[in-house]
């Protein structure tokens, strides 16, 4: 748990019960949480105070949580943890798709969802000796969530600027659907070998858009993908 400037969290919750129990959980595992009830107001402190992770409720007086976080990654990769009180199929697939990093279905234990955050808030601490790291035509700079490819700036989702980097930190390294999805995903069994293979693609025009003649991730008929290091 932290030790030094607790980690902010913004919980958006319409009911108050609710957000008290999460707030008290979070307080007393060390996180700073923050509480508003509407999205238009979430969205209004999401562009300019910087937070940890968000904790988006589904269903919202003003809107609903999908259309939060689909605002919120057109300018930022902050973690998203959904709550709803549905549980269907459909629900959590679309959730993940659109950039979330966990759902979790109400009725819910706050330490669960205590849980949860520290494990997305573990995955992104990235321990490096130096704050770039460089392979073959990519910048990666982990601490700002930036890449850049032959000096320039991709503009990427959460969970290709995810893939990207675990490739680009192991270059020539092939990781089969399975490890990437257990690597990248907070929950693997509620996302499908599917997601992983679309996202590869999206990540390859953006790189193919910036260098047409080039194809830096190469699949390897199966086995997975790795990132060429030259």
């Amino acid at each position: 748990m932290p030790t030094s400037t607790p980690k902010r969290i913004l919980i958006v919750e319409d009911e108050q019960a609710i957000a008290d129990t999460l707030i008290y959980a979070l307080s007393s595992s060390g996180y700073q949480p923050e509480h508003v009830d509407l999205a238009q107001l979430a969205l209004a402190r999401l562009q300019c105070e910087e937070f940890a992770l968000a904790i988006f409720d589904v269903g919202l007086p003003d809107g609903n949580g999908f259309d939060l976080c689909r605002q919120l990654r057109r300018f930022s990769n902050l973690p998203v943890i959904f709550l709803t009180a549905h549980g269907d199929e459909i629900d959590r697939i679309v959730g993940l798709e659109i950039g979330a990093d966990d759902y979790v279905t109400k009725p819910f234990s706050p330490r669960e969802v205590v849980a949860r955050v520290g494990v997305i808030l573990r995955r992104l601490t990235v321990v490096v000796d130096a704050q770039f790291h460089t392979a073959s035509a990519f910048e990666l700079d982990s601490a700002a969530g930036r890449i850049r490819y032959c000096g320039k700036l991709l503009d990427l989702t959460r969970y290709e600027f995810l893939l990207l980097k675990l490739l680009i930190e192991h270059p020539e390294r092939i990781f089969s659907r399975e490890q990437l999805l257990e690597r990248i995903w907070n929950d693997p069994s509620e996302v499908f070998d599917r997601t992983v293979d679309t996202h590869i693609k999206t990540l390859r025009a953006k790189l193919r858009a910036m260098e047409p003649g080039q194809d830096a991730i190469r699949t390897h008929r199966g086995l997975g993908y790795s990132l060429q290091s030259s």
